[in-house]
């Protein structure tokens, strides 16, 4: 199974990397200790902007950062001006969850958890890629839009060529991917997707 670029080989390690880190989010709350600096360290709420503001550098964008992008940001940009080689420390305490549902024919259907940009090729990889069942053309993003529910068409086998972009999701989306030849999709899902192109980020 090949899904956006990761083998079957490597899919184990990318989802080993995936859970190691914390990615920052509108709300999370962070710890950042910089060496021989303890005015420029303390613990931070991220505002509902996605920023957090610090002396010095002021108002800083965090949100969709793992904890080692952050810290990598923060040391570039004190050692840019104030600091001499920082060494910086971001610890994330506290981690908004946002969870993706993936069912049907996958490898490993479930309710995973989600921090930062997780595109709908990477959820299904998280679910342990398609099975041999899977037709890919036939693929369902349901997304609650205020109180309703809408329900799109993705085609993962054009994503996989390039032919259409691969649209990030959104917490609590729902991706089902049908089974090849299903009557289901005719007689249920066909009458009520809307086409992709529609699809918001």
């Amino acid at each position: 199974m090949d899904v956006k670029g990761v083998q079957a080989g490597s899919l184990t390690e990318y989802r080993a990397d995936w859970e190691k880190m914390l990615w920052i989010s509108v709300n999370s709350y962070i710890t950042i200790k910089v060496f021989q600096a303890d005015e420029l360290s303390g613990e931070l709420r991220v505002d509902p902007q996605g920023n957090i503001s610090m002396p010095l550098i002021g108002t800083i964008l965090v949100k969709g950062l793992d904890q080692f992008q952050l810290e990598k940001k923060l040391a570039a940009q004190l050692g840019e001006k104030y600091l001499q080689d920082p060494q910086v420390t971001v610890t994330v305490k506290e981690a908004t969850t946002q969870r993706v549902t993936v069912e049907g024919e996958v490898n490993k259907a479930g309710v995973f958890p989600i921090q930062g940009d997780i595109s709908v090729l990477q959820a299904v990889a998280l679910a342990g890629g398609l099975s041999n069942l899977a037709d890919p053309t036939k693929t369902v993003l349901f997304r609650k839009q205020g109180s309703s529910m809408k329900a799109y068409h993705v085609d993962l086998d054009q994503i996989r060529k390039g032919q259409t972009r691969d649209p990030y999701i959104r917490n609590d989306d729902r991706i089902i991917i049908a089974r090849s030849g299903s009557r289901y999709w005719l007689r249920e899902i066909g009458s009520i997707v809307t086409p992709y192109r529609f699809l918001t980020q």
